[in-house]
């Protein structure tokens, strides 16, 4: 017990002395705390000039860095101001360059304003800027003025396909083959080949300037530089080519000839204009505009406009002159050209800046279809009226027969343009079909006025001969022709017939009463046996010789005068005039040799047989033969 009481009392003596060290350790480390506080208080001054030192140094490097930045632009701006004052003659690519540099330094102090000398340095370099623009625009101007200069027609001629260029080396149009014309559209259209109008090497130098120039001052004034320089030396070209400027009074005053040489020469420059011309100008623009899209097409306008004016002028005038059948062809030329070209302009004049110009044209190309649509109307309704006095004595083919016809063979040299410009106003209907109901038309409206010219005659052989001769020809042209494939063989047929009809009408009428002399009727007396024996050779006492004689002398007083009339007729067709001949004599020869075979006897019997027997029936063979040769009254006989 006494052991445990000492042990307590050790443990307790420790515990005592344990505590008194963890109080002398707190105080300690509590006068600790307040040295350190102490130290942390007199340190923090030089902390704060220590940072702000560091700081300081930092802002000098910034500042050292800004200023040197600042001075390399003022050294920048220097170098380029001497570059501005020598001009971009010398040295295009360095002035350019220098220009550039300029705008940079502008944006670069743009962002140093807070600079004290900012506002000076920025006036400074516009102000260079301003200066060199002007002498780029000068510099522009220039250039595009030195190397802008009209083509001469020869070497535009080169850029035609080698069946196109003229014979000699006139810029006149050497006539218009319309069949090759269409072969060329089709096989040649690839070999075109617009005139270098600016060198290659001097595109790149323009282009430059143009960007510069666009970045620099107004669109517009670019523009009118441009147009200014280029349109003038575009118009020049054409009027060295022999383009004119014609109104609709001009054209009214024309002699036909006159007129239809300047509508060839049209078509021809309207192409020359199109695919070389306005196509190489195209292509100088894109290179000299390209990436200013707002520009290039404006531009493209604005030098062509005039040129396009001029052209179109001539022919809005032939398609408001006025009318006349000999114009249709010519019409259907222009309207073929302007077909023809019509992808070309809707690509060359693509865009909102040349809009007018492509209406313009499109335009014309309606008007051109119409004024044709109309004109071929007014030559149907002509032919139906055609109140011509010229006649034709001999009844054969009449002017107007010839001249319809060729003028509808000619018109189906234009089948695709013709079918083109129906399609224009009636989309509805096949154009074979409307081109086969025109012509059908047509051919009505001739056969109605050849009705009516034909009761001019007061033969009326003579009229059925007219008709027959008419026809004919009509319906040999037709099969000779492409009208045959659209009109049929149900048409020919018809009019085959037609012509039959009128040969067998002009048989009757001209013949009747020449083989009325020939009949026995009236030659037997009133007992009528006797003819019968005379008919088998034997007795012919019972014919009453005076009504032979009678007979046999009208017989050849009516052959004397058709031989003397008809042979002033014509049956120009060879074929048609031998079988008439034919006809006739499968007709009058057998009737001629039968009544002498019956009757010749009773006249050779008698005195003068010769003068009632004139003629053998080999005689009036050989006498048909000259008939319908078209021969003059006092022509002798073969």
């Amino acid at each position: 017990m006494d052991a445990l009481s000492e042990r307590a009392a050790l443990m307790r003596e420790s515990l005592q002395k344990s505590q008194t060290i963890t109080d002398n350790i707190v105080s300690i480390l509590g006068s600790f705390d307040d040295r350190l506080s102490a130290l942390e208080s007199a340190m923090r001054p030089t902390q704060i000039r220590t940072y702000s030192v560091r700081r300081a140094h930092e802002n000098i490097d910034k500042t050292l860095k800004v200023a040197e930045v600042i001075l390399a632009q003022f050294d920048l701006i220097h170098q380029a101001e001497d570059k501005i004052f020598k001009g971009p003659h010398e040295d295009l690519e360095s002035y350019l360059e220098a220009i550039d540099q300029l705008r940079s330094s502008v944006k670069f102090f743009g962002n140093y304003k807070h600079f004290r000398n900012s506002e000076g340095t920025l006036n400074h370099a516009n102000s260079l800027i301003n200066r060199a623009v002007t002498k780029l625009e000068d510099e522009f101007k220039q250039l595009l003025l030195s190397y802008s200069k009209p083509v001469e027609p020869d070497r535009l001629f080169e850029g035609l396909p080698n069946s196109l260029r003229p014979s000699s080396g006139s810029p006149e149009y050497q006539g218009k083959n319309h069949e090759y014309e269409q072969q060329t559209r089709t096989s040649e259209s690839a070999n075109y080949t617009p005139p270098t109008l600016i060198p290659p090497r001097i595109l790149p130098l323009l282009h430059n300037l143009a960007k510069q120039m666009f970045q620099a001052q107004p669109h517009q004034h670019l523009v009118k530089i441009y147009r200014d320089t280029r349109s003038p030396v575009l118009e020049e070209s054409l009027r060295k080519l022999g383009v004119e400027k014609l109104c609709k009074e001009d054209v009214q005053k024309m002699q036909w000839e006159v007129l239809e040489h300047k509508i060839g020469n049209w078509i021809h420059f309207m192409r020359i204009a199109v695919k070389l011309l306005f196509a190489g100008e195209r292509k100088v623009c894109d290179q000299i505009f390209e990436g200013l899209e707002t520009l290039r097409d404006q531009c493209f306008s604005e030098v062509t406009v005039g040129s396009v004016e001029l052209l179109l002028s001539f022919g809005d005038a032939i398609a408001s002159s006025k009318r006349s059948p000999e114009k249709l062809f010519v019409l259907l030329d222009m309207y073929e050209i302007m077909r023809e070209l019509h992808s070309e302009i809707e690509t060359l004049f693509g865009g909102k800046a040349c809009l007018e110009i492509r209406e313009d044209a499109f335009g014309l190309t309606k008007r051109l279809a119409q004024t044709a649509r109309e004109t071929f109307n007014d030559f149907e309704e002509a032919v139906e009226k055609d109140a011509t006095k010229t006649s034709v004595s001999d009844g054969t083919v009449h002017p107007l027969t010839s001249y319809v016809i060729n003028y509808v063979k000619f018109l189906f040299d234009y089948q695709s343009t013709l079918k083109q410009l129906f399609q224009e106003f009636d989309q509805k209907e096949d154009a074979n079909s409307q081109l086969a109901s025109v012509t059908m038309r047509i051919m009505q409206a001739l056969q109605s006025n050849l009705d009516g010219k034909s009761k001019q005659y007061k033969d009326p052989a003579l009229t059925h001969l007219f008709l027959m001769n008419n026809v004919h020809y009509i319906v040999r042209s037709v099969r000779r022709s492409e009208a045959k494939d659209l009109l049929g063989d149900d048409w020919v047929q018809i009019h085959r017939r037609i012509v039959q009809q009128h040969a067998n009408h002009y048989r009757r009428t001209a013949w009747a009463r020449i083989l009325s002399a020939l009949s026995v009727q009236g030659l037997t007396s009133s007992g009528g046996g006797s003819s019968g024996a005379a008919a088998d050779g034997g007795s012919s006492s019972g014919v009453s010789r005076a009504v032979v004689k009678d007979k046999l002398r009208q017989f050849n007083t009516l052959f004397e005068e058709l031989h003397q009339k008809q042979s002033q007729w014509t049956v120009p067709d060879t074929e048609l005039r031998e079988s008439l001949r034919l006809a006739v004599a499968e007709v009058l020869l057998p009737a001629y040799r039968s009544f002498l075979k019956r009757f010749g006897n009773v006249v050779e019997s008698g005195k003068n047989p010769q003068k009632y027997i004139r003629y053998s029936a080999e005689d009036l063979e050989r006498m048909l033969n000259e008939f319908f040769e078209g021969k003059t009254s006092n022509e002798p006989r073969r």
